[in-house]
């Protein structure tokens, strides 16, 4: 009789609980959605840029008026005419 008393109470609070997870998961499932959304547009909203206007954010820093290596070597000559 006992595990029969058992059974019942056992399946009773699975079946509670399940309604219970059935209502609150969407609820909080929304939640998370809309904190998401909100920070997405969030970073969508910067201010507008004129027309033709350019910014730098990085340049970097690196070897100036040199050569790179795909170019290959090069061989200064003089021109000689006969």
């Amino acid at each position: 009789m006992e595990f029969l008393d058992f059974l019942f109470v056992a399946i009773f609070v699975i079946y509670i609980i399940r309604s219970l997870v059935r209502i609150v998961l969407p609820m909080l499932f929304q939640s998370v959605i809309n904190k998401a959304q909100q920070g997405q547009q969030q970073n969508y909203q910067r201010p507008n840029k004129s027309a033709g206007s350019i910014k730098v954010d990085y340049i970097p820093q690196g070897k100036k008026n040199t050569v790179p290596d795909t170019e290959g070597e090069f061989v200064e000559y003089e021109e000689i005419k006969k």
